[in-house]
């Protein structure tokens, strides 16, 4: 599950789905998550990958500032030594929400082998992938007024 930081303020109900058929590899989100680096904060959902207690690839789909964290994010001890920028032009939340769904559907062997997870790599089960994706967005769906609520709040910046 995500790594919680000081400075973090979660929203709505986190979500926690098998990947693998032993559930030692799974996906989770967080419907909104702001995190308070400037005068006022970002956030939107983070979407992630653990393997077992480690969190192991994070997706902050955040508007502008959103990021992802690939490589091993636990073991790589500082968000910085993991942090990617999404591709170009992605900078609404709901298009990187659906890029971070992609790569968890159809990169997400490789992702985790780059992180050196190529055992839990191959537990994958695509069924429970779907199922995940498909339960996530659900989930996202119904926690879709959080984030403007938290803008109107003037908690995150637009």
């Amino acid at each position: 599950m995500a790594t919680k930081i000081p400075g973090e303020t979660y929203r709505g109900e986190a979500l926690h789905l098998p990947l693998s058929k032993d559930g030692q590899v799974a996906a989770y989100v967080w419907p909104l998550r702001i995190l308070t680096i400037r005068e006022r904060g970002v956030g939107g959902p983070t979407i992630g990958v653990d393997v077992g207690n480690e969190e192991v690839i994070r997706f902050d789909c955040h508007d502008e500032p959103g990021h992802w964290h690939g490589g091993g994010y636990d073991r790589l001890e500082r968000p910085g030594n993991s942090h990617r920028d999404f591709p170009k032009g992605l900078t609404r939340v709901a298009d990187q929400v659906d890029w971070a769904l992609q790569q968890i559907r159809e990169n997400g062997k490789e992702l985790l082998q780059e992180a050196d997870y190529g055992p839990a790599a191959q537990l994958l089960e695509p069924s429970l992938v779907e199922a995940a994706i498909e339960s996530i967005r659900a989930h996202l769906d119904k926690h879709r007024d959080l984030r403007p609520q938290a803008i109107e709040a003037n908690l995150i910046s637009t």
